[in-house]
């Protein structure tokens, strides 16, 4: 793994904070989610096992190629399921199985310019002190989605070879227009501690695939205050790293 944050060519795509971020985790075998990865692109993995990710927290100030913050577009709550991944270069990165937010422009607008699996969503968030409890139902016709998680932080900060595995990610793999790209990007090393869940109700899991997952308890919950993050320009994913 790349520990650090890597350098990011010029010229920046956009730039964005992550706050409130509650990590919860489940190790799974890398065959049983490896056909929901784009093509090029494999499970990562660590002592043999995978894992996937339902992340909730508050996106913030989006900037868009060094200017100024979107007041209100580019500010929003979103909760992402997702994967661990590496290409052929050997990029590591996340594949996002379902990203729900609560901006209807910036679900458009990340489907068809990034082909990001955004949907659209009714959220909240509220904080009990240090509890944070994050809500999502999908909007979409049929059955409703909804998930609903409260996460305490309980300990002091956490930085393992298991955290360096979930958060040192550089990039995203997504397929678009028929073809695998990576979106590289940076930020600082997160400052996570250990949480706890006290509320887990999750359906985002079952409709991206994942079966049942979410009824047994995740096997590792951070929390974290957040990073600021930077973005670059996309390139396939069989491109080699500058």
């Amino acid at each position: 793994m790349q520990a650090d944050p890597p350098f990011l060519p010029r010229p920046h795509l956009l730039s964005q904070r992550w706050l409130d971020v509650a990590f919860l985790h489940w190790a799974v075998d890398p065959d049983a989610v490896r056909h929901l990865f784009p093509s090029g692109v494999a499970p990562d993995a660590l002592d043999g096992q995978t894992y996937v990710g339902l992340v909730p927290f508050r996106l913030v100030g989006t900037a868009i190629a060094g200017g100024p913050p979107a007041p209100w577009v580019g500010t929003f709550l979103e909760t992402n399921v997702r994967l661990y991944s590496v290409d052929a270069t050997g990029r590591r990165g996340v594949v996002f199985l379902t990203m729900a937010a609560e901006r209807a422009i910036a679900v458009a607008a990340g489907r068809t310019v990034f082909g990001l699996p955004y949907r659209w969503a009714r959220m909240g968030l509220r904080h009990d002190g240090d509890l944070r409890t994050y809500a999502a139902r999908l909007v979409r016709p049929g059955p409703p989605v909804r998930s609903r998680v409260s996460v305490r932080p309980v300990g002091p900060a956490i930085d393992g070879p298991l955290e360096r595995f979930l958060t040192a990610r550089w990039g995203l793999h997504v397929a678009h227009l028929g073809r695998t790209w990576y979106l590289p990007n940076t930020h600082v090393t997160w400052p996570l501690h250990r949480a706890e869940v006290q509320e887990l109700d999750d359906g985002l899991l079952a409709a991206a695939g994942l079966g049942d997952l979410a009824r047994r308890p995740p096997d590792h919950v951070a929390f974290s205050a957040g990073v600021a993050a930077t973005f670059g320009r996309p390139v396939l994913a069989s491109t080699p790293r500058i």
